[in-house]
């Protein structure tokens, strides 16, 4: 007698987030310690493995939870009734641990370079694990900042929807989560200046969390001094809401429900 396919608990969707967020963190938090403390690779290095890290989490999660890996998406999906309300504060909860317990074991693993590249663990290095407007270098302000993350995560939810949408010819043998990944890369290569590309406030939340309890004081504040830490929470959960919205509006309402084609229509060269 064959077995009956195996459903999901919550338990095992939030394990997923969890994992899924940790590998994400491992991979783009453990690339900019590396350019920071130790001078090894640049800006498209961190691009790079951003993305890839990206990609990395959302193969591991996508079966179990659907691979939110971000409250930005969680929180989008649900305004939109495509996933339900009642199960967002625990993904968000799974994704901002995952996120935590992969910068501690960055922290962990680089704490001797850190040491040495920045040993009072100030401002210097704090961008190893959170963002800051500017980068930390460049004169923009909080609220430029803020916009900057509204637009930023407008893009990704946007083009997410699009990637992901069965009536929307999405990318086939399993490779949304690598075009996703190229999304990623895309908005850090293109959208990295004025406030670090977060664009997910579990991957900033977390990140900061560790590095403010194990020695990083200013955790909370930008280089100017001000409070900033909402910033990478607010900025994303509003710009996922509006691209998720925008891509309905725009692209979404027009597409057909044929669910045999996937809503695809027949390609024209076809029918000669």
């Amino acid at each position: 007698m064959a077995e009956r396919p195996r459903i999901p608990t919550l338990a095992g969707e939030l394990a997923a987030e969890f994992a899924g967020t940790l590998i994400l963190i491992l991979f783009g938090v453990g690339v900019v310690a590396q350019v920071a403390a130790a001078g090894i690779g640049d800006h498209d290095s961190i691009a790079w493995a951003w993305g890839i890290g990206v990609t990395l989490g959302v193969y591991v999660a996508a079966r179990i939870s659907g691979a939110h890996l971000n409250p930005a998406v969680t929180v989008a999906l649900a305004v939109f009734r495509e996933f339900p309300w009642r199960k967002a504060a625990p993904y968000i909860a799974a994704q901002t641990v995952g996120a935590f317990v992969a910068a501690l074991i960055v922290r962990w693993n680089y704490g001797e370079v850190l040491a040495k590249a920045d040993p009072g663990h100030t401002i210097k290095t704090q961008g190893v694990f959170s963002t800051l407007p500017g980068n930390g270098e460049l004169p923009i302000g909080t609220w430029g900042a803020f916009r900057d993350q509204v637009i930023g995560t407008a893009i990704l939810l946007f083009v997410i929807k699009a990637v992901t949408d069965a009536r929307n010819a999405p990318p086939l043998a399993n490779l949304a989560p690598f075009i996703i990944g190229l999304l990623v890369v895309a908005i850090g290569m293109a959208w990295g200046t004025d406030a670090g590309y977060a664009i997910n406030p579990a991957r900033d939340f977390g990140p900061r969390l560790a590095s403010f309890l194990t020695g990083y004081g200013s955790a909370w504040r930008d280089q100017h001094g001000d409070l900033y830490f909402w910033v990478p929470i607010i900025g994303p959960l509003i710009g996922g809401v509006l691209g998720a919205g925008l891509y309905k509006a725009l692209i979404g309402r027009f597409l057909p429900d044929d669910a045999a084609s996937g809503g695809r229509p027949e390609p024209e060269y076809e029918a000669a």
